[in-house]
């Protein structure tokens, strides 16, 4: 854990960074990797803190920060998942959670919620209880107003602003995974694959992506799935529009080759993987752009 926000824990909510010039029409997302727990939020949870951080991507960040060393931009949310989850619909919450009634705009029936990980969970990856007592619905929309919002907007403006200039963009949300599925996922106990290919089955961009990052990977000797268990979240959907120029491909890697998933401590494998990983943000930022532009 990187700290614990005693101050205002929306000061501060996501970090931009930037190469000189944007060179390519890529821009790179990790919506998981936030370490910034709100001293409010662990007064109220009752896990510790090492459960809560089942949830987080760690070290995502990091792993991709090569990114604008190829002259693509790097947004990163700074807050944790358990606390709000920005790859989610704005308003995916399950009444069972909340003081009061929710409003009629609130989707309260999604899969993502049944599984306890709306847009704020009632649980972490390991199915256990994150609340001590329900919430009120004024805390989840200052979550949703103060981080979500500022989060999309941002991922927003960087995807606009990459077509203006280029044509298109190609969007990679940046994820990790416990190496076992989990009680509320699909593959519960099974071991996964060293990394996870999402591009919604094949809608959320052009093939050549996804074969571009499946290859590159592949030939340095990962064991590759697509779409299993993984095949997008919200921002991959929301946001991978290929005929209109705007692809977005997810991308989920083994925790278990970098990172001991009890204490979160960094492996040896970790310098590896993320020499690795500059060999396929390289590949990424390479493509032909004729395969991106509708």
């Amino acid at each position: 854990m990187d700290s614990v926000a005693n101050e205002d824990p929306f000061a501060t909510v996501l970090d931009l960074q930037t190469p000189a010039e944007q060179r390519v029409p890529v821009v790179f997302a990790s919506p998981h990797s936030g370490d910034r727990y709100p001293a409010d939020f662990l007064a109220q949870s009752a896990l510790d803190p090492q459960m809560l951080r089942r949830s987080e991507d760690s070290y995502v960040d990091e792993l991709f920060g090569a990114a604008t060393g190829f002259g693509a931009p790097l947004l990163r949310a700074l807050l944790p998942r358990a606390f709000i989850d920005v790859n989610r619909e704005p308003y995916e919450l399950d009444p069972a959670m909340f003081r009061d009634a929710l409003p009629p705009f609130v989707n309260t029936e999604s899969p993502r919620i049944a599984a306890g990980l709306g847009t704020i969970a009632r649980v972490v990856a390991t199915g256990a209880e994150i609340y001590r007592e329900r919430l009120s619905f004024a805390e989840a929309e200052q979550r949703i107003e103060k981080v979500y919002r500022p989060y999309h907007a941002a991922l927003r403006r960087l995807i606009g602003v990459t077509r203006a200039r280029f044509g298109c963009c190609l969007l990679i949300d940046c994820h990790s995974m416990p190496s076992i599925g989990g009680p509320t996922d699909a593959d519960p106990g099974y071991s996964r694959f060293d990394v996870v290919l999402g591009d919604c089955f094949g809608t959320s961009c052009a093939p050549p992506v996804i074969d571009a990052a499946e290859k590159t990977l592949a030939a340095l000797g990962y064991r590759v799935v697509r779409n299993t268990p993984y095949a997008g979240g919200f921002t991959t959907r929301n946001y991978g529009t290929p005929g209109n120029g705007c692809h977005a491909l997810q991308i989920e890697v083994n925790r278990r080759l970098y990172m001991n998933e009890t204490t979160h401590q960094k492996l040896p494998g970790f310098d590896r993987l993320k020499q690795h990983l500059t060999t396929l943000i390289a590949a990424m930022t390479s493509l032909p752009p004729g395969d991106l532009k509708p």
